[in-house]
């Protein structure tokens, strides 16, 4: 997916020679987590809202160079990998480097999360499953071939928590037999983490068959 569309430039880099209050300036008219900082339009890094505000005001950033969070991301990088950048940096703004770290605009993070609620894990309708399973014993075919083998359609799939030796593994699947797909994992011997309201129906509908089969057997 082409996400160039998204870059944009109405925000001016602030430079290494401005003073903090510059930085302080743009904070407060704008919601950015973070402003980028060039020297000759050479991308050096970003300072935090949180920084800006623990320094001089007319100090100039220069002097606060070490503060500088270089992150950033490169034109050419996949939506999920600055998806990813966003989060692994608590920031709502991703400066964009060509190959020569020239800065060429910046990504906002409303924007590229807009790209993930059009995508069909997000978009069509379905239900959500999460299922467990040791870290050696899984595989994503398997997973594939499960639910589709019950006439389903697996819309996305992602490994949502990866804990010693056991992964969860959410998935968005069309709404089709959803109790029989959940009883092939279980024979496959996934764990079930999710609740579902058809699953505990049969669940208690067992339950009180154990408990009429028990009673008669008095």
């Amino acid at each position: 997916m082409n996400i160039a569309q998204y870059i944009l430039n109405d925000v001016t880099p602030l430079s290494i020679d401005d003073v903090v209050k510059e930085a302080q300036l743009v904070f407060n008219k704008l919601t950015f987590s973070h402003i980028p900082i060039t020297e000759n339009g050479v991308y050096l890094g970003c300072m935090s809202e949180t920084d800006s505000h623990c320094f001089d005001a007319e100090k100039p950033i220069s002097e606060c160079r070490y503060a500088l969070e270089q992150f950033f991301v490169r034109a050419q990088t996949n939506w999920i990998d600055v998806l990813e950048a966003f989060a692994q940096n608590s920031s709502n703004i991703m400066p964009i480097l060509n190959e020569k770290n020239d800065y060429i605009g910046y990504y906002e993070l409303n924007d590229i999360i807009s790209i993930f609620n059009k995508t069909p894990f997000l978009h069509e309708l379905g239900s959500v499953l999460i299922v467990e399973k040791g870290i050696k014993d899984y595989s994503f075919s398997e997973i594939s071939q499960i639910v589709e083998s019950n006439n389903a359609r697996l819309l996305g799939a992602f490994i949502s928590k990866a804990e010693r030796d056991v992964v969860q593994v959410t998935m968005k699947l069309s709404n089709a037999g959803l109790n029989e797909i959940v009883q092939s994992f279980r024979r496959y011997s996934y764990n079930i983490v999710s609740e579902f309201a058809e699953d505990s129906y049969m669940r208690s509908l067992k339950e009180r068959s154990d408990y009429l089969d028990k009673y008669l057997n008095i």
